[in-house]
């Protein structure tokens, strides 16, 4: 048990004690390998681990734990393993959420003589970070969003039923307020506020849960295009976005050409102690715990490169461990520099000039095209284009219909054109005029130290910040629900202000939870750790339907809806480049 993470999210999913055979779904081999690891079910004696829709061998004098969704699938190939020639001897049934009557009654009809447990545990989410959880749910995107969806209802229901999950594993029955006019904030919070009272009038206490001292914000994308585009100097952002990490993998060539790979998560200490950081602070303090290493073992003082850490291992295996993980890391980093020095870094400064609407020296930034022109002329990639259109578009709170046409052609998306147009599906303006601006109050962080390429900072962080200060207006974000009047942050102290409170004393105060439909991105994610860190006796949690890369939210808002697309653009001519740019050019 000492691998699991001993705090946070991950920590409180793996109390459940587990018999030697346990047979899991998709959806619960990712929850289980999120908090723990296969020697942390051996050591509570499971030593068979299997999929529930595979073909099993039958191991008639074993007990089986089955740990699966209260879906018609997983109920089906349930009975299949009964209702015959039963594959094992006993079933201990562990749902992960609520198990509809019809699915129930048809196990009882089949198996009842063989099931001794049937639970419903609410753990129908991902503890992906100690303050970070998913509804594994990407999906859900076009679901809410695309105009032709016939399960967006459906898909709403969902996701609140495993909001309630978490609530409920959190034991939390939180305040819920919602982020006013946006389209499907205010249903969604009626649904989970309805579906938490239900859950508690049924809790097996047989007494009825008061409100805790929680608060749940409700949020959906649209309320900050900007951040998920932008391209982010840490670690954890920059490498999500720039190099090709899927599953949370990071595969990679050691300097002999062996492939190797290493594992993204909460079990890699010096991941979690880097992600956040700056790439240029990633850059230095990896190659100084190298030295530290090599210096303990009497190694000469040279330069860090990935040869010389390879010839080290060679020469003294006893620091072989110690040594790789920093090695993964290093390579990392390495390539992540690679990618900023080849295009990232001019990048940077017209993507924070126009997402923050002034330079590094703070004046504003009176004509926006001249920020953007030098990207569209430079031979950046069409997607690095794109985001840097986008952020122009949202800068101005949206364009005319004829400098649109000049920028689609001049990025050269004409059959494409949905990537830039689809927007408008999340309630940003890409248009003008529109009947409200996106424009809003931001906090004054000119005062705060930064590096001169990462000034912007997430909407959701002013957010965080409002509420634990009790700051939040009750017209932009009413109460569905009020939580107990008490709840101010616990203390409301300025979310700058440092705090020594440890991870332990923070879980006595309260909580504030915040959920956004449709994706959040990684600089959004570290904001509910640099919150955490400032603010006393509050712990935030941050969860979405689906964590989002710049590459995979354009990949959804694309998907969206085309027909539609290329009629609104039908009638508009022949396209020609910007103002501001020369035919010759274009």
């Amino acid at each position: 048990m000492a691998a699991v993470t001993d705090y946070g999210l991950r920590k409180v999913v793996w109390k459940s004690k587990f018999t030697p055979i346990m047979i899991l779904d998709p959806f619960t081999t990712k929850l289980l390998s999120s908090c723990c690891k296969m020697s942390d079910l051996m050591a509570e004696k499971i030593t068979i681990v299997e999929d529930l829709f595979k073909s099993r061998e039958p191991v008639p004098e074993m007990k089986a734990i089955y740990f699966m969704s209260p879906t018609a699938k997983c109920v089906e190939s349930f009975i299949a393993d009964f209702k015959t020639n039963p594959k094992y001897k006993a079933a201990y049934v562990y749902f992960t959420d609520y198990c509809p009557d019809d699915l129930f009654n048809n196990m009882k009809l089949y198996c009842s003589k063989y099931i001794r447990v049937c639970k419903e545990i609410n753990m129908n989410f991902m503890p992906l970070e100690a303050q970070v959880f998913s509804c594994d749910n990407p999906g859900a995107f076009k679901s809410i969003y695309s105009p032709k969806s016939q399960d967006k209802q459906k898909t709403l229901e969902e996701l609140a039923d495993q909001l309630v999950t978490l609530c409920a594993t959190l034991d939390e029955y939180p305040g819920v307020r919602y982020k006013n006019n946006m389209e499907n904030t205010k249903i969604f919070a009626e649904l989970v506020d309805k579906k938490l009272a239900r859950h508690y009038e049924l809790d097996d206490s047989g007494t009825k849960k008061g409100k805790t001292q929680a608060q749940l914000l409700i949020l959906e994308r649209g309320f900050d295009p900007v951040s998920p585009l932008l391209h982010e100097l840490t670690y954890q952002a920059m490498a999500y976005d720039l190099i090709d990490i899927q599953n949370d993998t990071y595969k990679y060539k050691s300097k002999d050409g062996l492939e190797k790979q290493a594992i993204l998560n909460e079990d890699d200490m010096l991941w979690v102690k880097l992600r956040h950081k700056h790439i240029a602070e990633v850059s230095e303090q990896i190659p100084k715990m190298v030295k530290e290493i090599s210096a303990s073992k009497k190694q000469p003082d040279e330069k860090i490169t990935i040869r010389n850490l390879a010839q080290m291992m060679k020469k003294m295996p006893s620091i072989r461990k110690q040594l790789t993980e920093k090695t993964a890391h290093l390579q990392l980093a390495e390539d992540c520099m690679q990618c900023f020095s080849n295009n990232v870094e001019k990048l940077c400064k017209a993507e924070q000039d126009l997402a923050v609407g002034s330079d590094v020296d703070g004046l504003k930034v009176k004509d926006p095209m001249r920020t953007l022109l030098p990207v569209l002329l430079h031979p950046y990639s069409t997607q690095d284009k794109i985001r840097a259109v986008l952020l122009y578009i949202f800068s101005l709170g949206g364009t005319t219909d004829e400098n649109l046409s000049k920028l689609i052609q001049h990025v050269k998306i004409e059959d494409e054109r949905e990537f830039i147009l689809n927007w408008k599906e999340l309630g940003v303006p890409i248009i003008t005029p529109s009947f409200f601006s996106r424009k809003s109050s931001r906090r004054d962080r000119s005062q705060d130290e930064t590096y001169n390429l990462s000034r912007w900072t997430p909407v959701i962080k002013d957010v965080m910040e409002d509420a634990v200060e009790n700051k939040l207006d009750a017209k932009d974000w009413p109460h569905q629900s009020e939580c107990p009047a008490a709840w101010n942050g616990s203390g409301a102290v300025s979310a700058r202000q440092k705090s020594k409170t440890t991870q332990d004393e923070r879980r006595s105060g309260s909580r504030l939870i915040i959920f956004v439909l449709g994706g959040i991105c990684f600089s959004e994610m570290r904001s509910a750790y640099e919150v955490n860190q400032a603010v006393k006796s509050c712990e935030v949690i941050i969860g979405s339907s689906h964590i989002l890369t710049p590459t995979s939210l354009l990949n959804d808002i694309k998907a969206l809806r085309k027909e539609q697309c290329l009629m609104l653009l039908s009638n508009h001519g022949r396209l020609s480049p910007p103002s501001h740019v020369s035919n010759q050019e274009t």
